[in-house]
């Protein structure tokens, strides 16, 4: 068990369900006895989130990770530097080491994925889902091209962690421009949108994709924050100097 100590002081609810099933399989008996029994592996429903500790969002980046990696069937090179630079950046170069041990295995692994992912949507805040999303995007992006096996992939993973489809798209545009109103589509709306509704909808997506909103999650968590906080105001001042708003 020392060996995962470094993981095991920062978990939470990922000890229980699915999650803590699929970690549990590769650790071994590091963390027997350590699930809450009364979830019997199921994800439950409720009221107010758990808190995420940076152990939890580690373990989800992980498993999340190799089911995007291996959607296309080919773990590529450029996917496994883009995770990488994303786990030093957040947790150091000692634990991203020992957390990709315990990805390598994922990737080889059969992953109960809309389990886990009904696990996080009761779990875990939506900003952080959020984040979790753009980071996904950028993983498929690594090489410079989503294909469609990738693209369903997150999208299942969206939908089955609680992601609407307006946040969604609006995620999506930044990876993948559809046609020339990326800009509406990075608010979330479409180009037929009033005045009003186009800052309403500024307004909405600013104070969800706010970096404090992901604070103590890392640096690169903050930083892929910020990158959408920004893109979200270039897009509103783009708008705004087409129709002459003040």
């Amino acid at each position: 068990m020392g060996k995962w100590k470094w993981i095991l002081g920062g978990l939470t609810w990922v000890l229980t369900g699915p999650i803590g099933g699929l970690i549990g399989f590769f650790i071994g008996s590091a963390i027997d006895g350590l699930s809450d029994s009364s979830d019997n592996g199921q994800a439950r429903p409720s009221n107010r989130t758990r808190h995420t500790e940076k152990g939890d969002f580690m373990v989800v980046l992980l498993t999340l990770s190799a089911a995007v990696m291996k959607a296309d069937n080919i773990v590529k090179k450029s996917e496994l530097e883009y995770v990488k630079a994303f786990l030093v950046q957040n947790f150091g170069k000692e634990k991203t080491l020992k957390a990709l041990q315990l990805l390598k295995p994922m990737l080889n692994a059969e992953i109960p994925l809309d389990d886990v992912c009904r696990q996080i949507r009761y779990n875990m805040n939506n900003s952080l889902k959020l984040q979790l999303l753009h980071y996904l995007f950028g993983i498929a992006n690594a090489d410079n091209e989503i294909v469609k096996e990738e693209l369903d992939v997150i999208k299942r993973i969206a939908t089955g962690i609680g992601i609407s489809e307006y946040d969604y798209n609006s995620i999506k545009s930044m990876f993948i421009v559809v046609g020339r109103d990326s800009d509406y589509e990075i608010l979330g709306i479409t180009k037929d949108a009033t005045n009003e509704e186009v800052k309403k909808a500024y307004k909405k997506m600013a104070m969800k994709h706010h970096p404090d909103k992901v604070a103590g999650m890392g640096e690169e968590v903050t930083r892929k924050a910020t990158e959408k906080f920004q893109a979200i105001n270039e897009a509103y001042e783009r708008i705004k100097k087409e129709r002459n708003m003040v």
